[in-house]
């Protein structure tokens, strides 16, 4: 086990944990990965250490555990563990939710191993399905445990007489705060930071990243969205993730990539309010599910319509 603490060896987990947090956005790069941190510790010191932490325990026990060393070493087993982390740590409540967190980025890297040998079969991609499907059991498990605690501002209502409230006034900050809620911050710097992160790794997804979010909010706009969600962004992260993985991560050089990345994050915008209005009554958020199923969607369409 001496290998362990060999410069070298440090050097490339440290990379591949920084990776694991780059590949929230679908990019395998440490640099971007670091840019994200510091984005994120911009907002919040304890929510960045909660976020490398995360990708550090999934990346390590992966690895320990016999996993393909070059699957690890892409930071493929660190993003569901980082996502999990940050959200438990911010929608519970409580003095152990740190201790939840870390727990459940734990459960996420083991998730991410099981999964992915289920939906590869499939040629399926897993993308965040772990964390989402670990997220809702965990939160939805604070309504028979008192040990698990959700936030406060997170609120059952009642989809029987909700009325939707479209008046306001319109903040285009709500643009740029589609980047920065993918890691679930409300930050024009973080999201500036975070857009460089992209542009870093290519310009092309940097490009297809700023046509997410224009996409996506013109669409939420036009399609009446509250106003409210669209301030916040809410609207944008899950089609930023959608255009990246269909027209980059997942392109068909065959195929039209750029208009496929572009209707996937059209059709995000109503699979989130969908989402959002399905998950009322538990109060819980739609976190990336509209951007796991559009994707899914569009992968397996690709397979009977080759020339999209």
């Amino acid at each position: 086990m001496h290998h362990i603490w060999r410069r070298d060896y440090l050097i490339a987990f440290f990379s591949a944990s920084l990776k694991g947090i780059s590949q929230v956005l679908l990019i395998d790069n440490a640099i971007t990965g670091l840019i994200v941190l510091i984005a994120i510790m911009i907002v919040s010191i304890p929510l960045a250490l909660i976020a490398l932490a995360s990708s550090i325990i999934g990346t390590w026990i992966c690895l320990y555990s016999g996993a393909n060393k070059v699957t690890v070493n892409e930071g493929i087993f660190g993003y569901n563990s980082v996502l999990t982390g940050l959200a438990l740590s911010l929608y519970l409540s409580g003095q152990n939710r740190w201790l939840i967190a870390i727990v459940g980025a734990v459960v996420a890297a083991l998730f991410t191993a099981a999964l992915m040998n289920v939906l590869n079969r499939l040629k399926i991609p897993i993308l965040t399905f772990p964390y989402i499907l670990l997220t809702w059991l965990v939160m939805l498990a604070s309504f028979g445990m008192s040990a698990i605690q959700l936030s406060a501002d997170l609120v059952q209502q009642d989809v029987t007489p909700w009325r939707l409230h479209i008046g306001g006034e319109i903040e285009y900050n709500g643009v740029i705060y589609g980047i920065s809620q993918i890691f679930f911050l409300k930050n024009v710097y973080s999201a500036v930071l975070i857009l460089i992160g992209i542009f870093w790794a290519g310009w092309r997804l940097g490009v297809y990243a700023v046509v997410g979010i224009i996409i996506s909010w013109l669409t939420a706009y036009g399609l009446g969205a509250e106003v409210t969600s669209l301030n916040m962004g809410m609207y944008g992260y899950n089609a930023v993730l959608a255009i990246l993985a269909i027209s980059v991560v997942y392109a068909d050089r065959n195929g039209n990539s750029a208009l496929t990345g572009i209707i996937a994050a059209i059709i995000t915008v109503p699979i989130t309010a969908s989402i959002n209005e399905w998950m009322h009554p538990y109060g819980l958020p739609a976190l990336t599910m509209p951007f796991v199923l559009v994707t899914w969607l569009m992968i397996s369409m690709r397979k009977g319509l080759p020339k999209l």
